[in-house]
C-alpha cells in the first residue's frame, strides 16, 4: 500500500522559512515524478513545485526563486524548502506522486504565514 505522508508544516512569520518533507514508502520512489501541491481555503489545488525521476524542476511563477523542491531516491523522500514566506503561501501543502497512469496523494499539512 503506497503511503505519502508530509511533514514540516506550522506558523511561520512572514518573510521566514520553513522545510517541509514527504516520506513515501510502498512503492518504488525513484521511478515516481514528485510534486507539491497547496489549497487555500476557498481556491483551488495548484501545483507548487515538481521534480521528474531526473531531478528536472518546474515551479509555479508565485514561489520561483522562494521555494526549492529536491528529492533523496536513497531515503524515498521529496522536499520542498521555503522561504520568503507570504501570508498568501498560506495553504494546505499536498504531496503528490506519479508513474504512468498511476498517481498517490499525501494526507496534507498545514502551512500558516502569519504575524
Amino acid at each position: 500500500q503506497v503511503q505519502l505522508v508530509e511533514s514540516g508544516g506550522g506558523l511561520v512569520q512572514p518573510g521566514g522559512s520553513l522545510r517541509l518533507s514527504c516520506a513515501a514508502s510502498g512503492m518504488i520512489f525513484s521511478v515516481h515524478d514528485m510534486g507539491w501541491y497547496r489549497q487555500a481555503p476557498g481556491k483551488q489545488r495548484e501545483l507548487v513545485a515538481s521534480i521528474t525521476t531526473l531531478s528536472r524542476e518546474n515551479y509555479a511563477d508565485s514561489v520561483k526563486g522562494r521555494f526549492t523542491i529536491t528529492r533523496d531516491n536513497a531515503k524515498n523522500t521529496v522536499y520542498l524548502q521555503m522561504n520568503s514566506l507570504k501570508p498568501e503561501d498560506t495553504a494546505v501543502y499536498y504531496c503528490h506522486a506519479a508513474y504512468i497512469t498511476r498517481d498517490y496523494w499525501g494526507q496534507g499539512t498545514q502551512v500558516t504565514v502569519s504575524s
